[in-house]
């Protein structure tokens, strides 16, 4: 069966991303954070390091949630399976010495690649709400990328000249940190 945002019927057996997706899919061709969870369970995308909390696959769904269902279709899963093995990808290099964490300085660095220019007070916050004992494990790790993904493009979003300033209103800026 072709869930809506799947590839043609003659490339469905080419991506082996559809497999996976219509093997978690519920009967309405969506993916949950519960299943979407389940899914990374079973899958052992996350390992070696221990599996997404349930919270995390909500955020995921979140950051590529374009029409507010709270569930993703074929599209948006693929995409977000490229996202999580980048983001699995840029871990591993910086974890050097294969604890499953991170420390501060090697957070810096991993969020530096990718694109992300963070002070030393943000980076401060972000080891004071996802460290523990300095260190930084995965799931962590990804809940953390995603809101700065979330954030980043929102305020992208806003900030049409480019300026470094944008305006939110009242609801928007609700909508925007509730939703990570």
């Amino acid at each position: 069966m072709a869930f809506p945002g799947a590839p043609p019927p003659g490339e469905l057996a080419q991506d082996p991303i559809y497999g996976y997706f219509t093997a978690v899919a519920g009967q309405d061709g969506q993916i949950s954070a519960d299943e979407l969870q389940r899914f990374f369970t079973l899958s052992g995308i996350a390992e070696p390091y221990r599996p997404f909390s349930l919270e995390t696959c909500r955020l995921m769904i979140t950051m590529l949630d374009r029409d507010m269902s709270f569930s993703m279709g074929f599209t948006e899963f693929k995409e977000l399976w490229q996202s999580v093995s980048g983001w699995k990808n840029t871990f591993a290099s910086y974890d050097r010495d294969r604890s499953g964490t991170v420390e501060g300085h090697e957070l810096q660095q991993a969020f530096s690649a990718m694109g992300y220019n963070l002070s030393p007070l943000m980076m401060h916050i972000i080891m004071k709400r996802y460290s523990v004992q300095g260190r930084i494990v995965f799931d962590d790790f990804m809940s953390c990328t995603i809101k700065l993904r979330v954030l980043t493009d929102q305020f992208k979003r806003r900030d049409t000249t480019g300026s470094g300033r944008a305006e939110f209103h009242f609801d928007e800026f609700i909508q925007v940190t509730m939703n990570i």
